[in-house]
């Protein structure tokens, strides 16, 4: 079982920034272990190549990517379900308005009106809460609301989504509690390597601090999270870059 202070998070950036930092680190270190090694023997080869397996392990238990696509896909699979509400839920309340003489019932009381709200906001529990009501007020008063122009495949419609909603949202669920599991249990090893790597930072401080900046602000962790930030987002504009000439070439 997890100790309160086991669930505890002693890094204040991304997992994944952390393992590109302690990488960045690594390597660092490899250049530096004769220096370090004079200070304190416990800096040896065998210290470096734990720190770097251990690295690579955490680099390893990171999100992968195709998670991360999957998250996505089903994200918007849910707001595309939401916006395809829109239209229908005018169209049934303009045939609400039109069965006023038959029976009275506001927009409100049949469903639509918080589920307009819910569509808006994007509220996916709330809208299929509200979705459950206007289904059974389209059951109940459909009698009526036919002869004004109510569909089958309108009322169709208002049941797919309402079970579409409900699926995504499970599948949804059940990803955030599968990360949220993996999170915990590799919440050890990355306050394990963060502790090695404050250790480094230390020492690296120590050494260079006085007499050579440069080489200090190589094992200072605000300057290395920029550098990391940095490096991502190059990353993301050399991508964004390579895509914008792909299309124009297809173009």
């Amino acid at each position: 079982m997890m100790m309160a202070k086991d669930s505890i998070r002693y890094y204040n950036c991304k997992d994944e920034e952390l393992t590109m930092i302690c990488s960045f680190v690594a390597g660092s270190l490899e250049s530096n272990k004769t220096e370090f090694n004079a200070y304190s023997p416990k800096f040896n080869d065998a210290y470096l190549a734990r720190f770097v397996a251990d690295t690579e392990k955490a680099m390893e238990v990171n999100l992968p990517q195709t998670e991360i696509k999957l998250r996505k896909v089903c994200t918007a699979r849910l707001y595309g379900t939401l916006d395809s509400l829109k239209d229908p839920i005018n169209r049934l309340k303009g045939y609400l308005k039109l069965a006023n003489a038959e029976f009275r019932i506001s927009a409100a009381d049949f469903g639509l009106t918080h589920l307009r709200k819910s569509v808006s906001s994007r509220d996916t529990e709330g809208a299929i809460q509200n979705l459950h009501l206007v289904i059974e007020n389209i059951e109940t008063f459909k009698d009526s609301l036919i002869p004004q122009g109510l569909t089958e495949a309108l009322i169709t419609l208002f049941i797919s989504a309402h079970a579409s909603l409900i699926e995504d949202k499970r599948k949804q669920s059940e990803m955030l509690s599968k990360r949220k599991i993996l999170t915990q249990s590799n919440l050890l090893l990355f306050n394990a390597l963060y502790r090695q790597l404050t250790e480094i930072l230390l020492v690296g401080k120590i050494l260079y601090k006085a007499t050579d900046p440069a080489t200090a602000s190589q094992y200072t962790f605000t300057d290395l999270k920029k550098r990391v930030r940095r490096s991502s987002k190059h990353i993301r504009t050399e991508a964004s870059d390579t895509k914008k000439e792909e299309n124009s070439e297809l173009n």
